[in-house]
């Protein structure tokens, strides 16, 4: 990374990579947004402070929307609810999709939640008694195959699901995994804002 600095006239200027922060004036613009501070305005930049909408998935592939739609449902059908949501809420933890993780912890707590096991779903392997066997097999395999490009899906997370989960259980597990990721990386695509819920 270079880095290059010039003196105008008390003003200090310095470039690093995308930063540039302008001393004498008090401004300062750093990645895509922009802040002045020295007149008392701020002015937001394209950052991820100001996003805004791209697509409406939806409308733009109404087809392709409609199937994953159907996906969805065919993933959650006879699976628990409050594990459907535990593990809804982990990828998106995973893939920093705030707008599914609004979604789905606004969900869990209107489906009778605690407030206590949604702050434990970030660190759930220290914090397993919150959560049953099951419900931490769950957690394990969500991880691995959301961050299935770090080292795949390791024969012993499988194995560990697989006996707490029937085939067929286990089938729409993986689905449930596919679809939130798949949502997920929609929502962050298409520049949805957390708590704009637009089902």
């Amino acid at each position: 990374m270079t880095q290059q600095t010039q003196q105008t006239h008390g003003s200090d200027v310095v470039v690093r990579g995308e930063d540039v922060a302008v001393g004498g004036g008090d401004a300062a613009v750093r990645g895509n947004g922009a802040a002045v501070r020295g007149n008392g305005a701020a002015v937001a930049g394209s950052g991820p402070a100001a996003r805004r909408p791209r697509l409406n998935f939806a409308q733009a592939a109404p087809k392709a929307f409609k199937a994953l739609i159907g996906f969805d449902a065919a993933a959650r059908e006879g699976l628990d609810p409050a594990l459907v949501e535990l593990v809804q809420i982990r990828s998106s933890q995973l893939n920093k999709c705030a707008y599914c993780l609004h979604m789905h912890t606004s969900d869990a707590r209107k489906a009778g939640e605690s407030a206590e096991r949604l702050h434990m779903v970030a660190v759930w392997e220290e914090a397993a008694h919150f959560f049953t066997a099951k419900e931490r097999a769950a957690l394990a395999l969500t991880e691995a195959v959301t961050l299935v490009a770090q080292g795949g899906v390791p024969d012993e997370v499988y194995e560990r699901a697989a006996r707490h989960f029937e085939e067929a259980e286990l089938a729409r597990l993986l689905a449930l995994i596919f679809t939130i990721n798949t949502w997920n990386r929609i929502a962050i695509s298409t520049g949805k804002a957390p708590g704009t819920d637009e089902r």
